[in-house]
Protein backbone atom coordinates (compact mmCIF):
# COMPACT_ATOMS: atom_id res chain seq x y z
CA UNK A 1 0.00 0.00 0.00
CA UNK A 2 1.56 3.50 -1.26
CA UNK A 3 2.56 5.94 1.77
CA UNK A 4 1.60 9.53 1.76
CA UNK A 5 3.11 11.13 4.78
CA UNK A 6 4.69 14.55 6.12
CA UNK A 7 7.46 13.80 8.35
CA UNK A 8 8.58 16.77 10.35
CA UNK A 9 12.01 16.85 11.46
CA UNK A 10 12.18 20.82 12.42
CA UNK A 11 10.08 23.14 13.33
CA UNK A 12 11.96 26.44 14.41
CA UNK A 13 13.35 29.23 12.28
CA UNK A 14 16.18 31.25 12.15
CA UNK A 15 17.02 30.23 16.16
CA UNK A 16 16.58 26.75 17.56
CA UNK A 17 15.03 26.00 21.06
CA UNK A 18 14.75 23.58 23.46
CA UNK A 19 12.15 21.97 21.84
CA UNK A 20 12.29 22.96 18.22
CA UNK A 21 15.49 21.82 15.79
CA UNK A 22 15.72 24.00 12.69
CA UNK A 23 13.99 22.90 9.38
CA UNK A 24 13.45 19.68 7.85
CA UNK A 25 10.50 18.37 6.77
CA UNK A 26 10.01 14.83 4.36
CA UNK A 27 7.50 13.89 2.14
CA UNK A 28 6.43 10.56 1.64
CA UNK A 29 4.70 9.67 -1.49
CA UNK A 30 4.11 6.86 -2.65
CA UNK A 31 7.81 5.22 -3.25
CA UNK A 32 9.87 8.53 -2.84
CA UNK A 33 11.13 10.99 -0.46
CA UNK A 34 11.51 14.44 -0.87
CA UNK A 35 13.50 16.31 1.65
CA UNK A 36 12.87 19.58 1.80
CA UNK A 37 14.92 22.66 3.45
CA UNK A 38 17.10 20.44 5.79
CA UNK A 39 18.45 23.09 8.53
CA UNK A 40 21.49 21.91 10.83
CA UNK A 41 20.44 19.26 12.51
CA UNK A 42 18.86 17.34 10.07
CA UNK A 43 20.62 14.05 10.15
CA UNK A 44 20.55 14.03 13.52
CA UNK A 45 16.58 14.27 13.31
CA UNK A 46 16.52 12.05 10.64
CA UNK A 47 17.89 9.26 12.64
CA UNK A 48 15.46 10.03 15.57
CA UNK A 49 12.44 9.98 13.26
CA UNK A 50 13.57 6.69 11.66
CA UNK A 51 14.08 8.23 8.00
CA UNK A 52 17.46 6.86 6.31
CA UNK A 53 19.59 8.55 3.73
CA UNK A 54 17.78 5.23 1.30
CA UNK A 55 14.51 6.84 1.72
CA UNK A 56 15.83 10.45 0.22
CA UNK A 57 14.82 10.72 -3.93
CA UNK A 58 14.71 14.45 -4.22
CA UNK A 59 16.39 17.42 -1.46
CA UNK A 60 14.17 20.72 -2.44
CA UNK A 61 15.45 23.60 -1.41
CA UNK A 62 13.38 26.93 -0.85
CA UNK A 63 16.29 29.70 -0.10
CA UNK A 64 19.83 29.53 1.71
CA UNK A 65 19.20 31.23 4.82
CA UNK A 66 21.04 28.95 7.30
CA UNK A 67 18.27 27.43 8.82
CA UNK A 68 16.56 26.26 5.90
CA UNK A 69 20.02 24.65 4.73
CA UNK A 70 22.68 24.35 6.74
CA UNK A 71 21.96 20.65 6.85
CA UNK A 72 22.94 20.18 3.19
CA UNK A 73 26.52 19.22 4.00
CA UNK A 74 25.92 16.61 6.60
CA UNK A 75 22.77 14.93 4.56
CA UNK A 76 24.57 15.01 1.50
CA UNK A 77 27.70 13.50 2.90
CA UNK A 78 25.47 10.85 4.75
CA UNK A 79 24.04 9.75 1.08
CA UNK A 80 27.55 9.01 0.00
CA UNK A 81 28.27 7.37 2.96
CA UNK A 82 25.61 4.80 2.99
CA UNK A 83 26.26 4.88 -1.13
CA UNK A 84 22.50 5.49 -1.80
CA UNK A 85 21.77 3.12 -4.88
CA UNK A 86 19.58 5.35 -6.83
CA UNK A 87 19.57 8.53 -8.03
CA UNK A 88 19.13 11.93 -5.89
CA UNK A 89 18.24 15.10 -7.38
CA UNK A 90 18.66 18.37 -5.74
CA UNK A 91 16.52 21.84 -6.55
CA UNK A 92 17.31 25.09 -5.27
CA UNK A 93 17.81 28.59 -6.30
CA UNK A 94 19.79 29.33 -9.19
CA UNK A 95 21.23 32.46 -7.99
CA UNK A 96 22.38 30.69 -4.59
CA UNK A 97 24.39 28.33 -6.64
CA UNK A 98 27.99 28.91 -4.89
CA UNK A 99 26.12 28.32 -1.52
CA UNK A 100 25.12 24.96 -2.91
CA UNK A 101 28.45 24.41 -4.15
CA UNK A 102 30.29 24.90 -0.58
CA UNK A 103 27.74 23.05 1.48
CA UNK A 104 28.01 20.18 -1.52
CA UNK A 105 32.07 20.01 -0.64
CA UNK A 106 32.27 21.45 2.85
CA UNK A 107 34.95 18.92 4.22
CA UNK A 108 36.60 16.30 2.29
CA UNK A 109 34.37 12.93 1.80
CA UNK A 110 34.60 10.19 -0.81
CA UNK A 111 32.08 11.05 -3.39
CA UNK A 112 29.99 7.58 -4.31
CA UNK A 113 26.70 9.16 -5.27
CA UNK A 114 25.84 11.33 -8.19
CA UNK A 115 23.95 14.17 -7.25
CA UNK A 116 21.83 15.87 -10.06
CA UNK A 117 21.37 19.28 -9.98
CA UNK A 118 18.07 21.00 -11.24
CA UNK A 119 18.55 24.44 -9.77
CA UNK A 120 15.21 26.91 -10.38
CA UNK A 121 15.02 30.10 -11.94
CA UNK A 122 13.02 32.81 -13.09
CA UNK A 123 9.62 32.46 -11.96
CA UNK A 124 9.76 28.76 -11.51
CA UNK A 125 7.55 26.16 -13.43
CA UNK A 126 7.54 22.88 -13.72
CA UNK A 127 10.64 21.18 -12.77
CA UNK A 128 9.88 17.33 -13.04
CA UNK A 129 7.67 15.01 -13.85
CA UNK A 130 6.74 11.21 -12.45
CA UNK A 131 4.35 8.56 -12.86
CA UNK A 132 2.78 9.69 -9.52
CA UNK A 133 3.56 13.62 -9.39
CA UNK A 134 4.40 16.72 -11.09
CA UNK A 135 6.72 18.93 -9.12
CA UNK A 136 6.89 22.27 -9.93
CA UNK A 137 8.33 25.90 -8.32
CA UNK A 138 6.81 29.12 -8.27
CA UNK A 139 8.68 32.75 -6.77
CA UNK A 140 7.79 33.91 -3.58
CA UNK A 141 9.03 37.20 -1.83
CA UNK A 142 11.64 37.42 0.93
CA UNK A 143 14.63 39.46 1.16
CA UNK A 144 16.82 36.75 -0.70
CA UNK A 145 15.48 34.64 -3.72
CA UNK A 146 13.09 31.82 -2.48
CA UNK A 147 10.59 29.28 -4.21
CA UNK A 148 8.32 27.35 -3.02
CA UNK A 149 7.09 23.52 -4.15
CA UNK A 150 3.96 22.09 -5.50
CA UNK A 151 3.78 18.71 -6.01
CA UNK A 152 0.45 17.61 -8.23
CA UNK A 153 -0.81 14.04 -9.03
CA UNK A 154 -1.82 13.13 -12.43
CA UNK A 155 -5.97 13.22 -12.94
CA UNK A 156 -7.27 9.54 -12.71
CA UNK A 157 -10.18 7.29 -13.01
CA UNK A 158 -12.85 5.47 -10.84
CA UNK A 159 -14.83 3.18 -11.67
CA UNK A 160 -18.23 3.37 -10.85
CA UNK A 161 -19.92 -0.42 -10.34
CA UNK A 162 -23.56 0.63 -10.87
CA UNK A 163 -22.86 1.66 -14.51
CA UNK A 164 -20.45 -1.74 -15.32
CA UNK A 165 -23.15 -3.94 -14.17
CA UNK A 166 -25.45 -1.48 -16.18
CA UNK A 167 -23.03 -2.47 -19.37
CA UNK A 168 -23.02 -6.01 -18.46
CA UNK A 169 -18.90 -6.08 -17.61
CA UNK A 170 -17.29 -7.64 -15.09
CA UNK A 171 -14.13 -9.56 -14.04
CA UNK A 172 -10.92 -9.15 -16.52
CA UNK A 173 -13.15 -7.02 -19.13
CA UNK A 174 -13.21 -4.03 -16.65
CA UNK A 175 -9.12 -3.95 -16.37
CA UNK A 176 -9.49 -4.41 -20.76
CA UNK A 177 -11.91 -1.31 -20.56
CA UNK A 178 -9.25 0.87 -18.50
CA UNK A 179 -6.26 -0.27 -20.18
CA UNK A 180 -8.21 0.44 -23.87
CA UNK A 181 -10.28 3.27 -22.80
CA UNK A 182 -13.11 1.07 -25.08
CA UNK A 183 -15.03 -2.31 -25.29
CA UNK A 184 -17.02 -3.02 -27.56
CA UNK A 185 -19.15 0.21 -27.99
CA UNK A 186 -18.82 1.16 -24.38
CA UNK A 187 -16.46 4.08 -23.68
CA UNK A 188 -14.68 4.24 -20.49
CA UNK A 189 -16.11 8.10 -20.02
CA UNK A 190 -19.51 6.19 -19.78
CA UNK A 191 -18.21 3.85 -16.91
CA UNK A 192 -15.80 6.26 -14.89
CA UNK A 193 -15.35 9.47 -13.44
CA UNK A 194 -12.45 11.76 -12.99
CA UNK A 195 -10.55 10.99 -9.76
CA UNK A 196 -8.74 14.48 -8.86
CA UNK A 197 -5.09 14.03 -7.86
CA UNK A 198 -3.89 15.00 -4.46
CA UNK A 199 -2.25 18.21 -4.71
CA UNK A 200 0.94 19.45 -1.89
CA UNK A 201 2.34 22.37 -1.61
CA UNK A 202 5.28 23.52 0.89
CA UNK A 203 5.56 27.18 1.35
CA UNK A 204 8.37 28.56 3.59
CA UNK A 205 10.00 32.29 3.97
CA UNK A 206 7.67 34.90 2.19
CA UNK A 207 5.51 37.95 2.30
CA UNK A 208 1.84 37.12 0.88
CA UNK A 209 2.55 37.62 -2.71
CA UNK A 210 1.20 35.70 -6.00
CA UNK A 211 3.06 32.70 -5.73
CA UNK A 212 1.82 31.70 -2.12
CA UNK A 213 -1.83 31.72 -3.41
CA UNK A 214 -0.81 29.45 -6.64
CA UNK A 215 1.12 27.26 -4.73
CA UNK A 216 -1.79 26.56 -1.71
CA UNK A 217 -4.63 26.07 -5.05
CA UNK A 218 -6.48 23.55 -3.96
CA UNK A 219 -4.21 21.26 -2.02
CA UNK A 220 -5.16 18.86 -0.06
CA UNK A 221 -1.98 19.69 2.40
CA UNK A 222 -0.65 22.96 2.65
CA UNK A 223 2.69 22.67 4.72
CA UNK A 224 3.30 26.80 5.38
CA UNK A 225 5.28 29.11 7.41
CA UNK A 226 3.75 31.42 10.32
CA UNK A 227 7.24 32.77 11.91
CA UNK A 228 5.21 35.27 13.53
CA UNK A 229 1.67 35.99 15.30
CA UNK A 230 -0.87 38.51 14.04
CA UNK A 231 0.36 41.48 16.61
CA UNK A 232 3.43 41.47 14.99
CA UNK A 233 2.46 41.88 11.51
CA UNK A 234 4.46 44.69 10.89
CA UNK A 235 8.23 42.65 11.67
CA UNK A 236 6.50 39.59 9.24
CA UNK A 237 6.27 42.37 6.30
CA UNK A 238 9.76 43.87 7.39
CA UNK A 239 11.38 40.62 7.65
CA UNK A 240 9.45 38.46 4.71
CA UNK A 241 7.21 36.54 6.90
CA UNK A 242 3.89 35.05 7.35
CA UNK A 243 1.88 35.71 10.30
CA UNK A 244 -0.69 32.39 11.51
CA UNK A 245 -3.66 34.77 10.60
CA UNK A 246 -2.62 35.15 7.20
CA UNK A 247 -1.29 31.91 6.67
CA UNK A 248 -4.25 30.39 7.44
CA UNK A 249 -6.51 33.35 5.04
CA UNK A 250 -4.60 31.64 2.44
CA UNK A 251 -5.29 28.05 3.15
CA UNK A 252 -9.24 29.09 3.92
CA UNK A 253 -9.07 31.31 0.28
CA UNK A 254 -6.99 28.36 -1.29
CA UNK A 255 -9.76 25.58 -0.71
CA UNK A 256 -6.88 23.66 1.66
CA UNK A 257 -8.07 20.38 2.98
CA UNK A 258 -5.25 20.55 5.85
CA UNK A 259 -3.04 22.98 6.89
CA UNK A 260 0.65 22.34 8.60
CA UNK A 261 1.66 25.57 10.48
CA UNK A 262 5.18 25.73 11.08
CA UNK A 263 8.73 27.55 11.37
CA UNK A 264 8.03 29.14 14.94
CA UNK A 265 9.99 32.10 15.84
CA UNK A 266 11.79 31.67 19.43
CA UNK A 267 10.01 34.80 20.71
CA UNK A 268 6.95 32.75 21.04
CA UNK A 269 6.28 30.04 23.76
CA UNK A 270 2.83 28.26 23.23
CA UNK A 271 1.71 27.01 20.29
CA UNK A 272 -1.66 27.05 21.00
CA UNK A 273 -1.71 30.60 20.22
CA UNK A 274 -1.01 29.82 16.70
CA UNK A 275 -3.89 27.57 16.32
CA UNK A 276 -6.32 30.14 18.00
CA UNK A 277 -5.30 32.72 15.60
CA UNK A 278 -5.19 30.19 12.74
CA UNK A 279 -9.10 29.71 13.45
CA UNK A 280 -9.65 33.06 14.03
CA UNK A 281 -9.15 33.38 10.82
CA UNK A 282 -11.91 31.50 9.76
CA UNK A 283 -10.17 28.36 8.65
CA UNK A 284 -12.06 25.18 8.86
CA UNK A 285 -10.36 22.81 7.53
CA UNK A 286 -8.02 20.14 9.54
CA UNK A 287 -4.99 22.10 10.90
CA UNK A 288 -1.86 21.28 12.36
CA UNK A 289 0.79 22.96 14.25
CA UNK A 290 3.93 21.57 13.82
CA UNK A 291 6.05 20.13 16.20
CA UNK A 292 8.94 18.04 15.45
CA UNK A 293 9.12 13.86 14.70
CA UNK A 294 5.65 15.11 14.15
CA UNK A 295 4.12 12.55 11.11
CA UNK A 296 0.83 13.91 9.31
CA UNK A 297 -0.44 11.77 7.01
CA UNK A 298 -1.63 12.88 3.25
CA UNK A 299 -5.43 13.28 3.84
CA UNK A 300 -7.22 10.50 2.05
CA UNK A 301 -9.18 11.11 -1.40
CA UNK A 302 -13.04 12.63 -0.98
Amino acid sequence: MSVRELVVLGTASQVPTRHRNHNGYLLRWDGEGILFDPGEGTQRQMLRAGVAAHDLNRICVTHFHGDHSLGLAGVIQRINLDKVPHPVTAHYPKSGQRFFDRLRYATAYRETVGITEAPVHGEGGDLAGTRSYRLEARRLSHPVESYGYRLTEPDGRRMLPERLAAHGITGPDVGRLQRAGVLGDVTLDQVSEVRRGQRFAFVMDTRLCAGVYALAEGCDMLVIESTFLDEDAELAVEHGHLTAGQAAAVARDAGVRHLVLTHFSQRYSEPEEFERQARAARYEGELTVARDLLRVPVPKRR
